[in-house]
């Protein structure tokens, strides 16, 4: 017992020295920042209700239309370019569809929730562009209040070059005072009474906010699972043998690596991440679940074009990447994963025995890749595809009431054997 303990302090100390030595900030360009002539009512979100694009490759404004001015701060990134706009929470009541198909130098956009009372719109860019102009306009001559984003292209090194685009930026906004500060997005933590010692169990589901997963037959992703995740959590905690705690509850957006550092915070034992996949037309109709486990290589190129998707999320919900390091020096750290690979993949084989007897699995069930969502050091971390939204059956499956109710069943029975056996084999002291 003592020996694991300190194995686990070791490794925890290892990974904050690891983390602090390596972490550092990254900043593209100038934030614009805004405050309206009065602030909204607090018991009262803003409505967006309309949106427009206008302009062409060189010179491109997005118009947003509110029912009251609102606060924002405006910001560019590289790699891939974007723009992103922090606002204060807003019920968004756009047109179905709309931000899929762009105009000029924004390719498409995304928004959603990304933090109780932060709501976040993401534009994905077709190259380099500066924010010429952004501000909020009163209503006036019949006209609502809008939010106004003008955008013009320049180069690389122009863009990477913040004395240039300061002045443009400054320019735009004489009086801005800052008010929306740039979300530090993580799960609200849930700690346990220091008389719970049950096992702790992370369900995390998958994608939320402007990061909408895979969508079909106007269904998304992050809908689904969330959906499938509640539903997972209620039948767990029905049977009271373990503390479950979510990374989401709502449609909000969490970075991967908060969804990681989340597990590890709370000391979780298992951490089971719900997703619905789908194949472009070109490879195919595939269909049924699979489970995925981490792994540096990929078990096939299906596994390997789904991690690249999966990892790329974060850069879909406007956060800044940085680097993650290749290499970590100590010998704890491989170890750790290496017992915890042992678990992982020993929890999917019983998952895979449980569901297959109540859902269609996919031909090749059991699959790995390099998935940044699992790849805690020291804690046993599956990856479930439920599905393909992209096929009809998989997608009839997803939205069944029945079928999800008979999926999650097995999904409870499989942590349950996985605990079981654990706690046998474990032996006194462990």
């Amino acid at each position: 017992m003592a020996s694991r303990a300190n194995h686990h302090v070791l490794l925890s100390c290892v990974l904050l020295c690891a983390a602090a030595l390596l972490c550092s900030e990254f900043a593209m360009g100038g934030a614009v920042e805004s405050q309206p002539s009065k602030p909204p009512a607090a018991s009262n979100f803003p409505v967006a209700s309309d949106v427009r694009l206008a302009g062409d490759s060189k010179q491109t404004r997005f118009i947003l239309d509110l029912d009251q001015p609102i606060t924002f701060r405006a910001f560019p990134l590289a790699d891939p370019y974007r723009v992103i706009v922090d606002i204060p929470q807003v019920s968004f009541q756009l047109p179905a569809g709309v931000g899929t198909a762009g105009r000029g130098l924004i390719k498409a956009f995304r928004y959603g929730l990304v933090m109780p009372g932060g709501s976040r719109i993401v534009f994905d860019l077709t190259g380099p562009a500066k924010i010429a102009n952004a501000q909020v306009l009163d209503a006036a001559n019949g006209q609502p209040p809008r939010l106004v984003l003008e955008l013009e292209e320049v180069d690389r090194a122009t863009f990477h070059s913040r004395p240039e685009l300061r002045p443009a930026i400054a320019d735009a906004t004489e009086a801005a005072v800052p008010v929306v500060a740039k979300p530090e997005v993580a799960p609200k933590p849930q700690v346990a009474t220091a008389t719970d010692l049950r096992p702790v169990v992370v369900i995390d589901p998958g994608h939320g906010g402007p990061d909408n997963g895979t969508q079909s037959g106007g269904e998304s992703e992050k809908n689904l699972v969330l959906g499938f995740a509640l539903a997972l959590r209620d039948r767990i905690e029905k049977g009271g043998k373990y503390r479950v705690v979510m990374t989401r509850t709502d449609d909000t957006f969490i970075p991967l690596a908060d969804r990681v550092r989340f597990a590890r915070n709370q000391s979780a034992a298992l951490f089971v991440s719900i997703h619905a996949d789908a194949l472009p037309r070109r490879e195919g109709d595939a269909q049924g679940a699979t489970i995925y486990t981490l792994s540096d290589r990929a078990s096939d190129d299906e596994a390997e074009r789904l991690a690249e998707a999966e990892n790329k999320a974060d850069a879909i919900g406007g956060v800044n990447l940085t680097e993650e390091p290749t290499e970590v020096a100590d010998i704890l750290i491989d170890l750790a994963q290496r017992e915890t690979r042992a678990f992982s993949n020993r929890f999917a084989r019983m998952l895979m025995g449980e569901m297959k007897t109540t859902t269609r699995m996919h031909k090749h069930p059991l699959k790995s890749a390099g998935f940044r969502v699992l790849k805690a050091p020291d804690v046993p971390s599956v990856l479930i595809e439920l599905g393909y939204v992209s096929n009809k059956d998989d997608l009839e499956h997803l939205v069944s009431e029945n079928w999800r109710s008979r999926t999650v069943g097995s999904v409870a029975h499989a942590i349950d054997a996985f605990f079981a056996k654990r706690l046998a084999t474990a032996g006194p002291g462990n």
